[in-house]
């Protein structure tokens, strides 16, 4: 009896795959309709979906399977470590950054150093070949999409030039847990040429956010006009801020002094320290892409977007909405 030899999967196969997938159909299925073993699709699927939010790109997967198979000697740690490979490139699917693709594996692995990476080492992977078709793939998935990876140099390394500042670390532990509402996090979106910025405040239980409009990026002018939005609430609801290095915050003092809100500074690189307010300004930027002038943005239209991200309803909240939970607790 001849032995049947393993084909690999062709790439048309995977885009079948994955146009089945999304219309919700069974691998047995899937299967069939391939002329395949049910093990051969389960095998292909289970790599890359094992969560609810996963998805399967047919691309992607193609190129990493041919990836495997050229360069099995490669001894890149993403390459080597499939397991890795998998939950790295799943999250770049989901469009996570590799500072947080490497903050969540410390968080789900904190134990296992087969699942350990610095968000550096993830990019000089993404960058390692910036022509191959893959490494293309890759970069586009990147929340910003630059076709050459310029990274931190020395000065920026040294650590933040915000004087006085107050590390995360000290930040009371129980506002992790998202149990009691007043906990803020805050940054800026950039627009057009690096001439305009809004900023954006998100209550960390509740996701409630507030978008602000900005003349400019000075410090006096964005602690100002936090400080202004903000005083509007009772002071129960005005607890702490978590922000990222930037030096619009270098009058945080001043901020503390007008609201009562005592300020944590995230470390640097380290985006997913700030991943509610990360999370929010990805959902800004579907209204107010890449290259949006600001300066031409009016309040109203900010407003509007404000309100329409308030009243969505949240699965991470139980599918209330942000307004509900905010003015729940705000009673």
């Amino acid at each position: 009896m001849e032995t049947k030899k393993y084909k690999r999967l062709t790439f048309e196969e995977r885009v079948i795959i994955q146009t089945l997938i999304d219309e919700n159909k069974s691998k047995a299925f899937i299967a069939t309709k391939l002329n395949r073993a049910r093990s051969t699709i389960t095998r292909e699927v289970n790599k890359w979906i094992v969560n609810p939010d996963d998805k399967y790109d047919a691309t992607l997967a193609n190129w990493v399977a041919k990836d495997d198979y050229l360069n099995k000697r490669n001894l890149d740690k993403i390459n080597s470590h499939k397991r890795l490979k998998f939950f790295v490139y799943k999250g770049l699917l989901q469009g996570w950054s590799p500072e947080q693709i490497s903050g969540r594996l410390k968080d789900e692995y904190p134990n296992d150093p087969v699942m350990k990476i610095s968000y550096e080492a993830i990019y000089m992977h993404i960058y390692r070949n910036r022509q191959a078709s893959l490494n293309k793939k890759l970069i586009k998935l990147l929340p910003y999409q630059k076709s050459r990876r310029r990274r931190a140099n020395a000065k920026t390394k040294r650590g933040s030039k915000i004087k006085d500042s107050i590390n995360i670390k000290e930040r009371p532990k129980h506002i992790e847990n998202r149990q009691e509402i007043g906990h803020w996090e805050g940054d800026l979106i950039i627009g057009k040429g690096q001439k305009s910025a809004i900023g954006t405040i998100v209550e960390r239980k509740s996701r409630f956010v507030c978008i602000i409009k900005l003349r400019d990026r000075k410090s006096a002018t964005v602690t100002k006009q936090f400080a202004k939005i903000l005083k509007r609430f009772n002071q129960n609801l005005i607890k702490t801020m978590t922000y990222d290095n930037g030096v619009e915050m270098a009058k945080h003092k001043d901020f503390t002094r007008q609201t009562g809100i005592k300020v944590y500074f995230a470390d640097p690189y380290a985006s997913w320290q700030r991943g509610t307010n990360e999370n929010t300004n990805g959902l800004i930027r579907r209204y107010f892409p890449k290259g949006t002038d600001f300066n031409k943005v009016t309040a109203k239209q900010l407003k509007y977007v404000q309100d329409k991200l308030n009243n969505r309803p949240r699965k991470i909240i139980n599918y209330k909405t942000p307004n509900e939970i905010f003015n729940l607790n705000a009673a």
